[in-house]
């Protein structure tokens, strides 16, 4: 796909990446009040219409005032990976910059912003008999039987994963029995792949106690919202607990919940505590990547928009 405005000079967007309840946004609408800008959620579970406070989407006003793409795009029980995140998501970086509007990528899925602006992995697709047997495999010889099988064939990829990590260690095995290929070997050449577009990242964190804080206040805020009472309407509307988008953090356990396999006191805590380890998980991945600019959003807005002034200006 071109990425470049009219073929002569590569397309330009700004990303504010980073954990979450990292204010990013509260950023990206006080950065549509001063800037010609549409948004690109880059969130793998903002895509799902009916899972609004779970998400912490931006509200339906707050839609209003600026416009956001990737967001309600398919029904909980359809399937969204990271090339339909891909393929839609360039397509609506080139419409933004086709309006002489800045696209600003806003989330925390880091998977989706790196595919977004480098492409994907070359690797095989899924093969779900593959998976199948060696999902059954980990079940008839033990757990971590597959990391030990890994470890024979691609030993700096389960270097990487826990024993416990199957999902990962099941798609390093498919992709080795498919093509004879280390999934490591793929990623590393992958990591040096250079972005067709010209790209300022920005990340947005606190103090590893002070954005806990956050994150624990979120969820009791989200409860009085209304969580518990979104989550039952998508078990009336007829969506299986089992769904991958129902194992989302606050949705699968107010399920449980709802379902009478916890208390409500017992089920706050777990998303607290399921949300706070997603974030540090989120801090570890970008923060593998060098060219993230971090600052603290809440006390930093004037730094952020001269940021991006210089950035637009020195093209």
């Amino acid at each position: 796909m071109n990425a470049g405005n009219g073929g002569e000079q590569p397309l330009t967007l700004v990303v504010i990446c980073g954990p979450t309840a990292g204010g990013k946004t509260a950023l990206a609408l006080q950065l549509a009040e001063q800037c010609e800008l549409e948004i690109i959620s880059s969130d793998s579970r903002q895509v799902y219409r009916g899972m609004d406070i779970g998400t912490a989407k931006a509200t339906i006003e707050e839609r209003s005032k600026v416009r956001h793409h990737l967001i309600d795009v398919v029904d909980p029980d359809e399937d969204f990976t990271a090339s339909d995140f891909l393929q839609q998501g360039r397509a609506a970086l080139l419409d933004i910059a086709g309006r002489q509007r800045l696209p600003l990528v806003v989330g925390g899925t880091g998977f989706y912003i790196e595919a977004l602006l480098r492409g994907l992995v070359d690797a095989p697709g899924a093969d779900p008999a593959l998976r199948q047997e060696l999902a059954e495999s980990e079940l008839m010889h033990g757990p971590g039987s597959l990391h030990v099988r890994l470890q024979a064939v691609d030993p700096a990829m389960a270097a990487r994963l826990t024993p416990l990590d199957q999902v990962r260690i099941i798609r390093a095995l498919e992709v080795f029995y498919q093509s004879g290929q280390r999934l490591s070997d793929l990623q590393d050449r992958h990591a040096a792949v250079q972005s067709p577009f010209r790209v300022l990242t920005i990340g947005l964190t606190s103090q590893r106690d002070l954005l806990y804080e956050r994150i624990n206040g979120r969820v009791y805020a989200m409860m009085e919202a209304g969580l518990l009472q979104e989550a039952e309407a998508l078990l009336d509307r007829g969506y299986s607990p089992e769904l991958k988008a129902l194992k989302t953090i606050g949705y699968q356990e107010s399920v449980n919940h709802l379902l009478g396999k916890a208390s409500l006191q017992d089920t706050i805590s777990l998303i607290q505590r399921n949300s706070r380890r997603y974030a540090k998980r989120q801090l570890t991945w970008f923060g593998k990547h060098k060219e993230i600019i971090w600052l603290d959003s809440p006390r930093e807005f004037a730094k952020v928009l001269k940021l991006i002034d210089h950035f637009i200006m020195s093209k």
